[in-house]
């Protein structure tokens, strides 16, 4: 039996539980000093498949320098409207449980959620989430765009590991089921 791919949260957040200003800014991320790509692209080999929002997609597209930085990936953008798919990205407005059980269950390697919030809210209530890679960086933003928000769900996770990048740091963490 082949193994399952898995859904992977690799996502970066500040000290206090923020993915992004209020305004959907980074900036806040780009202050702080990394080591090298802070892990980026080993963890982006491991992937074929990536998952995000249409907020997420929106900011990606407005803050991209040149081509789609996914290009080389199966992407799909979860909508809560109808959109055409481009050469980029499939657009998915339809159940996403079936469709994350269709991709777990192909050949290939893991699949990144992306994000953002509320994408994330659905997956972690839907239990379709196997891992999920924390950078905390140290800033504190006070308010803003939560990585977790605030539902009725619980999710239970162990330890795989700690990396340093720096001043960034770097949980890595599998759900147990």
């Amino acid at each position: 039996m082949k193994n399952k791919r898995k859904i992977v949260l690799y996502i970066a957040t500040s000290l206090d539980g923020y993915i992004a200003t209020c305004d959907d800014s980074l900036e806040w991320l780009f202050k702080v000093e990394g080591e090298g790509d802070n892990g980026i692209s080993e963890f982006y080999d491991t992937v074929d498949t990536i998952l995000m929002g249409k907020r997420t997609y929106d900011w990606v597209i407005e803050n991209a320098e040149g081509d789609f930085p996914y290009n080389d990936k199966e992407c799909y953008v979860f909508s809560r409207s109808a959109h055409k798919d481009n050469n980029d990205v499939k657009f998915v407005n339809g159940d996403v449980v079936n469709l994350t059980n269709q991709l777990k269950n192909e050949e290939g390697k893991n699949i990144w959620l992306v994000g953002g919030g509320e994408l994330l809210l659905s997956f972690i209530k839907e239990k379709l989430v196997d891992e999920i890679i924390v950078t905390v960086a140290p800033t504190l933003i006070g308010k803003g765009i939560p990585l977790f928000k605030e539902d009725d769900y619980q999710l239970e996770l162990m330890l795989k590991g700690v990396r340093r990048f720096n001043q960034f740091v770097e949980l890595s963490y599998e759900v147990r089921r």
